[in-house]
């Protein structure tokens, strides 16, 4: 009879509060991210008669993209309380990949992009095996399978630029007209995935999964979660969405750059943070990550158009990600 109470409380301990850090449409996670995002646009509006323009905020989703829907395989990672220090790299190598393929093997692009997307998912399963089975810490795991990710790059690619696609792996980067704006493929494909994320996280049951390893494992488990496979298929499902933004990168670019990605980690990791997901896992909306990486992508921008030196656009930036991480802290500790 004991048992079978704390088997009960076990299970309704991840589920209360998964339901608590799940919301409907914009919680307070991602309010304050919104509010910064709609006064930064108030502010570059009052300086640049560019900035509001069509053409120059269909310029900002296209300059986010990559990052964009890197950050929704990082919101998931960070969602179960880990971290992946290797999705730039790991994007950078899947480019490659598809490129060679498609230009100097003759490969078929489409199957050329499911081959650099498979290598991709390859590095998903290897993070996954070594946090759940070997039981390494995400960060360090990570950060191996980055550095194997950025050499794999240079010698895959004999650090040479890949030029002359097929417009099969550029064609997202071309544009429709919407309004009179000019409109990416891309960018499109980015809102797509973060509606399908965000259906995923809130209405399923696998969604829910998630938050719950995140919230308490222990528990998770008790209730009969696999929490060891949820982590696998995040890790793999992350590494499958960086070899999507691969495709918008070579898309957007129009070469194979194997020096791509080197920042693309850091970026993604400050989009989810400013959109509100807790780095200490079961807690955000993957909506605030979209929110996070237009915030970065509106201040770059926008200090662009007035003048601003590039330096200061990362201290911007790393002034934002310290306020967001001390507005998580607190409101941890305001929670106990």
């Amino acid at each position: 009879m004991e048992k079978s109470t704390l088997t009960e409380a076990a299970s309704a301990a991840p589920v209360a509060k998964t339901r608590g850090h799940m919301p409907a449409g914009l919680n307070v996670a991602v309010l304050g991210p919104f509010v910064a995002l709609l006064l930064a646009c108030i502010f570059f509006a009052t300086q640049s008669d560019r900035f509001l323009t069509g053409g120059n905020l269909s310029l900002i989703l296209q300059q986010v993209a990559v990052v964009g829907v890197i950050a929704i395989g990082q919101t998931l990672v960070i969602l179960t309380a880990g971290i992946d220090l290797s999705c730039g790299m790991v994007m950078a190598l899947a480019s490659m990949v598809m490129t060679k393929l498609a230009t100097e093997q003759g490969l078929p692009p489409l199957l050329a992009v499911l081959c650099g997307i498979a290598v991709a998912a390859l590095f998903g399963l290897a993070n996954g095996l070594l946090v759940t089975r070997i039981r390494l810490p995400s960060f360090i795991v990570t950060l191996g399978t980055m550095n194997i990710a950025f050499a794999a790059t240079q010698l895959y690619s004999n650090a040479q630029t890949i030029n002359d696609l097929p417009p099969t792996l550029t064609a997202l980067g071309n544009t429709f007209t919407l309004g009179g704006t000019a409109v990416a493929w891309g960018t499109i494909v980015m809102l797509g995935l973060y509606a399908l994320a965000w259906y995923l996280l809130r209405e399923t049951a696998a969604g829910r999964h998630v938050y719950a390893v995140g919230n308490n494992p222990e528990a998770t488990r008790l209730v009969g979660i696999p929490t060891q496979r949820v982590l696998l298929v995040v890790y793999v499902v992350a590494a499958i969405l960086y070899g999507v933004a691969a495709l918008l990168s070579v898309a957007r670019t129009g070469v194979g750059d194997p020096n791509a990605g080197q920042t693309e980690n850091l970026d993604a990791i400050t989009a989810v943070v400013l959109g509100g997901t807790s780095l200490f896992g079961g807690r955000g909306v993957v909506i605030g990550s979209l929110v996070g990486a237009l915030v970065v992508g509106v201040f770059r921008n926008g200090l662009t158009l007035i003048g601003v030196s590039s330096i200061y656009q990362v201290l911007v930036t790393g002034v934002l990600v310290i306020l967001a991480v001390a507005v998580d802290q607190l409101s941890r500790r305001g929670a106990r």
